[in-house]
Order: structure tokens, then sequence, then C-alpha cells
């Protein structure tokens, strides 16, 4: 049977006002056959779906989410696949912006005359009768029901023909109610009964509802689009114009119709549009944007240059090898993206809450109604007023924005940091981190070994490669022989040795056969010679007696140089030093998990006395050495007993399936590809102090969400009892419900701060 063909894609969803809406289209969509998973975000006003497009297409989760009450924006209704819907109510902040100002402008006498009337002396100055007035201020509240406030009825008409509600239709119906009572007290009030007082009409009540929900609204918009700012900076990184040489021609092209390639001048002063590798001139280049190191990295024909990033003081011209979409630079953006847009556990509570909180808070404005009205014995009018102020006072905005709202600001300033964090998910394990799992070679240490010592064995009967005694197996016939035997792996250990032997300008043999036996050695033919080249428990697992280096072995290890052990036609004939040593950060970086109550372990194939050498150095307590790169998941796996949670950081292939069983894996940013997709946070800048501060990032974005989602449950809990036992007016209502959000996601927006 064929697998599954699964797409994934993330869009814009228009007409979600509060976390009701995101339960809504979140179920209309997962109700849909071939779907695995939907996540709304309320913050980006987007939906991150899992499908098979064999079983369903887009046009199907249109129609769901149509059938629903909202709209999914897919690629083609956009003109620009990169336009974002900044508004989900009316497209564009400028649209929302207007209505504010038309509300304020007709709010703001409705409510200064509705009160004036309330004094005696009024009618002696204002030159209009007491029903005339009346009569204005119900065209002045109108013009703002039909103007700015039609948003609030269009969008609950639309959510209840599809028999559900949302915070438009706690806003319709409390504003309703008031202004068509007080429509009707003015047009026709022989159908109440009574005689029209001033006291006895609402238009300022619902003028000021709808002004005050909307400031609310706008101010949200614009806290939103600040949390959201990581993505646009990132972006705003790369220039808009590349100097590019077709056919002998210098052409100033757009960024984003350049190809795989294409040959790209750079002038001192400019960025560097794309990725790319150099092929004339040298420079040095800020990589500030990516690495954090401040001082620029010197670049000539052949070094790798990455976009965005700023060249310093040389003319260089290069191939581009990645545009638009590859590049790195968009690889972040498409991360931080995807991060901002998926949902923590966390929010499950609230996900469960909002799928059934307006209807409740209708049933609550009910029931208070029925209790002041036939309980009570209060009037008809009083009894609506606080019906009005408990659908007013209930605010489902806040519980859907305070996991996303943090989680974007989270996110985005992990991107800042150099901290890529892929899932809201990670973000959130990430704070419960009790052990971190290093990896040594390219993560404690520089990852560059290098050849620091070169001995002979000490056994004068040994031939050398062309029949010579030991004074034949000098340093450089044993280096020359070993590079014969590495030059074709890929591992950097071959590779110092390989190097080694090129500067010492010395000749390498062919080598026939050969294999590598993964974080043991290898082997080949070379020189008509069966050679092997590893480490020392490797050598012996081949039969072969150490004597002749054991003394160089002790003195090796003990300096923290991992030995590799050179054979020829089974007899020993020496051991080459490697030695990589450790960061300048790794010590610093220890002594903080330390200091947050987080164990480190370093897990390393290396020899164990070499490892120890190397934790000591760091220093780590605790050392699992000589662990095959199969064995290392497992080792992860045991440190989990009991329930800890262990993040795992490293960098090469054989470290994968260890990243992929700990609880958090982190991938330093010079790893390999293999490495970078499987972990959990990407670490850019490859220092090893980003652990802590990933984690600490972690702790102060959970905590900013366990804060926005207390402040926007005791809201609740506090505002609705108050408004139903009549200690709350709906205008005072309205004013907390507008702010309410805003403060959920001010708070959020104080992650902006955090340093590491």
């Amino acid at each position: 049977m064929t697998p599954a063909r699964i797409t994934t894609v993330s869009l814009p969803v228009q007409g979600m006002t509060c976390a009701a809406c995101v339960t809504r289209v979140e179920k209309s969509l997962l109700k849909l056959g071939g779907v695995s998973s939907a996540n709304v975000n309320l913050a980006t006003e987007k939906v991150s779906l899992s499908f098979d497009p064999s079983q369903t297409s887009l046009n199907d989760l249109a129609r769901a989410v149509s059938d629903t009450g909202y709209q999914l924006v897919l690629p083609n209704d956009r003109a620009d696949a990169g336009t974002q819907v900044v508004d989900p109510a009316d497209t564009t902040r400028a649209v929302l912006r207007r209505d504010l100002l038309l509300s304020a402008v007709l709010a703001a006498p409705v409510m200064a005359v509705s009160m004036l009337m309330m004094l005696p002396s009024f009618h002696r100055w204002f030159p209009l009768e007491h029903g005339d007035t009346n009569t204005l201020l119900f065209l002045a509240t109108s013009l703002i029901m039909l103007g700015p406030g039609r948003r609030f009825f269009s969008s609950a008409w639309t959510v209840g023909r599809h028999g559900s509600a949302d915070m438009n239709t706690l806003v319709a119906v409390g504003t309703g109610a008031a202004y068509v009572y007080s429509g009707v007290a003015v047009l026709f009030p022989h159908w109440l009964g009574v005689e029209v007082a001033s006291g006895h009409l609402y238009f300022d009540t619902a003028a000021a509802i709808i002004a005050l929900i909307l400031l609310g609204k706008y101010l949200e918009s614009t806290a939103k689009r600040r949390a959201s700012d990581a993505i646009r900076s990132l972006i705003s990184l790369q220039p808009k114009l590349a100097r590019v040489r077709r056919d002998g021609v210098e052409l100033d092209l757009p960024v984003n119709v350049l190809r795989v390639h294409d040959e790209i001048l750079v002038r001192p002063g400019e960025k560097i549009p794309v990725d790319g590798v150099i092929i004339r001139g040298s420079t040095a280049v800020d990589e500030s944007m990516v690495t954090g190191e401040s001082l620029p990295v010197e670049k000539a024909p052949g070094d790798a240059v990455i976009g965005a990033t700023l060249n310093s003081y040389g003319s260089i011209e290069f191939r581009a090898t990645a545009v638009g979409q590859d590049t790195f630079l968009a690889h972040i953006a498409k991360m931080v993206e995807d991060a901002q847009g998926s949902k923590a556990p966390i929010q499950k509570l609230a996900d469960q809450i909002a799928g059934v909180f307006v209807p409740v808070v209708i049933g609550i404005g009910v029931v208070t109604f029925l209790a002041w009205y036939f309980g009570v014995g209060v009037s008809f009018v009083e009894s609506m007023i606080h019906f009005i102020a408990v659908l007013i006072i209930a605010c489902p905005c806040a519980l859907g924005l305070a996991t996303p709202t943090a989680i974007m600001v989270g996110t985005g300033v992990g991107a800042r940091h150099g901290i890529l964090i892929k899932n809201a998910e990670a973000l959130e394990r990430a704070q419960k981190i009790q052990t971190v799992v290093l990896d040594k070679t390219g993560t404690i240490t520089t990852g560059r070994p290098t050849v620091s010592a070169v001995i002979p064995a000490d056994r004068s009967e040994i031939a050398g490669p062309h029949g010579v005694g030991c004074a034949g197996w000098s340093e450089d016939a044993l280096l020359a022989f070993a590079a014969s035997v590495e030059r074709v792996s890929e591992h950097p250990i071959s590779h110092a040795i390989v190097s080694a032997a090129t500067e010492r300008g010395l000749s390498v043999y062919d080598a026939a056969e050969f294999s590598a036996i993964p974080g043991k050695g290898v082997r080949a033919i070379v020189a008509g010679q069966r050679a092997l080249a590893g480490t020392p428990h490797f050598i012996e697992e081949q039969g072969l007696n150490l004597t002749p280096v054991r003394e160089a072995l002790a003195r090796l290890e003990s300096s923290a140089t991992t030995p590799v052990v050179v054979s020829a036609d089974d007899e020993i004939v020496g051991v080459i030093g490697i030695a990589d040593r450790i960061k300048n950060t790794s010590a610093e970086a220890v002594r903080q998990l330390k200091a947050m109550n987080v164990s480190v372990v370093l897990l390393t194939g290396d020899q164990k006395s070499t490892a120890e050498s190397i934790a000591r150095e760091a220093g780590i307590d605790r050392v699992i050495a000589q662990v095959l790169p199969a064995e290392k998941s497992r080792a992860v796996q045991s440190l989990q007993t009991g329930g800890i949670v262990v993040a795992m950081v490293g960098d090469g292939i054989n470290d994968a399936p260890a990243l992929a069983q700990a609880d958090v894996g982190m991938a330093m940013g010079n790893g390999t590809d293999v490495a970078l997709d499987t972990a959990d946070i990407a670490l850019v800048r490859n220092d090893l102090r980003n652990v802590a501060a990933a984690i600490k990032l972690s702790r102060s974005t959970v905590l900013t969400i366990r804060q926005n989602l207390f402040w926007a449950f005791i809201y609740n809990i506090i505002g609705i009892p108050l408004a139903a036992f009549g200690l709350l007016s709906p205008m005072v209502a309205a004013v907390a419900m507008a702010f309410s959000s805003v403060s959920v996601v001010s708070n959020s927006l104080r992650l902006r701060r955090w340093r590491m």
C-alpha cells in the first residue's frame, strides 16, 4: 500500500475574534477526511494544516471553514502570496482605525449630551426640545451601530446562521438590546407604556461600548503586530536589489528573481543578497546576524557566504547556491513562523473552556435577567442593563490570546538571539529540563580536531611500507600511511590526519577496499598492506597487541588527546594523537546550567580517559564514554528513567537518534542537516551558553503564559458575577473588556526585553 502523502500548509483565516472562533474552525477542519492536524492561532490569524490531498482539497477545507462562518484565504485568493492578513475583521488596520475614529467622534457628543440631559437646567440653554434631542441621539447612535458597529452584527449573524456564537454575538446582543430598547422608547413610546425620560435611554451605553471595544481591538491589533515583529525584521535584513553578471552584462535585479548559479557582485559596505560561494575576490564579512560573533570573518575564493550578512571592505563576486525560500535566512524565518503558528499543550484547557464559553455566558445573562425581573422584581429596563453588563464583561479574546501571543514573542526573541525553537511544544517542554546531555566533538569542543602528536611504535622489527625497518616508520611515514587509510573517510578525525599530511607536503598512497566501522575506525589496503586505523579498543578487537604503543596511549589519553592507533599487516606501527580543545564558552555554559539546578552529562564515543579529561576541563561531573552511535539513544533513554526530562545537545549525523529520543533535542548551528532537522531547537550561533539561554527563555515564556491565563480566567471569574449581581455598569464592563486582551498582549510583549 502506498503511504499517504501529507501536505502541510499555513493559511490566513478571516473573521476570528476570540478563542471560541479558534475552537470552531479547528473542529470544522478536523471533521474532514484526510485532515490529520489543524492548529489555529488567534494571534497570527492563521491555521497550520496537515492533510492528505488525495482525500481532501484546499477548496474542501475552505468550504468547511466557510460553513462555520469564517473565511480560509487560499493562495490563489491573494494577489501576493506574501501578503499577510493583518486584521481578521476588516482585512486592514486602516479600516479599523477609520471605524474607531468615526465611532469616537460620534460617541463623544452622544455621551456628553446624555449626561447633560440629567441636569435640570439643560433645556434652558440647549436649543432643542427634549423629544428632538432624543431623536438626535438616536440618529447619531444609529450611525455608529450601522457604520463602525456593523462588523459585530454581521459577524454575529454569520456565525449564528451556522448555530454558533462568539465574542461578536455577545457585543451584538448587548449593544443591540440597549439600542433597540432606546430606539423604541424614542420612536414608539406607547409600545412600552411608559413616559420616556432621559434616564431611561441607553444610547450612550450602546455608543460607548462600540467605541471602547473598537479601541481595544485597535490597540490589540497594534500590540499583536509588535508581537510578530520577529519575522518582519528577519525578512527586512535581505537587500532588495542585487548586482548580477549575466551574459557578460552587469544588471541590478530584484532579489526575488535571482537564480541558482547567478554570478553576483558585492561591493564594500553592501549586504550579501543570497547564499553562495565566493569565486573572485576576498573580504571580511560581518556574520553577527547568524553567529553572534562581533568580529568580521575573513573570506576568500571557495568560502561560503550567507545572505543578509554585511560585506566589510573588499569587493567580491560569488556564485549563488540558494535563492528565495531556500536561503538560510528564509529557513530561519520559516522556522520562526512555524513555531509561532504551533500550539502549546498548556493551551488545551483554554481551548476546552472556549468551546462552551459564549453559550454559557449567554445562558448566565438570560438567568441574570430573569432573576432580576421576576425574582427581585426590578423593572424591565434595569434587568436588561444587568443582562447587557454580563454579556459585555465576558471576554473570550484574552483567553484566546494568552498563549499564542507569548509564543510569538518568545520564539521571536529566541530567533534574535540565535535560538530557533521549532514548535510551541518544545518551547513549553524545555522549561522542565532536568538533565542536559552534551556530545563532545563540535558541541563542547571546537569540532576542529588537529594532529597534536605522531608517535611511531617502539618495535624495531616492524617493516615500513617499502620493506624498510624501524627507521622507515618515521613520523612522516606513519602520518602519510595513516592519511592514506583515512583519506576517503568523512569523519573529522580523518580530515585532521589528511590535513596534517598535506601541510607537511607528504605523498599519500591510494587506498583500496576501504570500509568504515562507525564509532570505531577504518580499514583499507594501502601499498599492498592491510591497514587499520582506529580506537585502541577497535584495534584490540582485531586481535592486535597494544604493547608497542601502550606508553604513548597513556600519555595521550591523560592530556585529553584522542589516540588513533595505526597498524600494517596486523602489526601496530604507531599512534597519532588528535586534540580537539574545548570552546572558550563551554565551561561557562556548564556553570550556568548547574546554577539552574540542571545536571550535565558528557556522552561520547571517545575513550573514557580522554572524555574524563575534557569533562574536568569543562566542569562536567558525569561521563558516559565509548558509546557507539547506535547506543547513544539508549543512553539518553536510560537517563530518562523515573520521568527525568532530558535534553540532548549534538551536531552530527550520529547524534540524530539521540536528539530524537530526548525530550528536547538541541542541535548546534554548525551541525549536519540531519541533526538540525531532527532537533527541536537549533542553536544557530554554535555557542553552548545558548543551551542555558534556551531553557531560561522557555521558563520566562511559560511563566508569561501562566500569568496571561491567570488574568484571563480571573477577569471573567470576577467580572461576570459582579455584572450579574448588578455591581457593574455596561460602560465599565466595556472598558474592562476592551482592555483585557490588550493587557494580555502587553504582558506578552514584556518578553521583548528578555536578555540572555
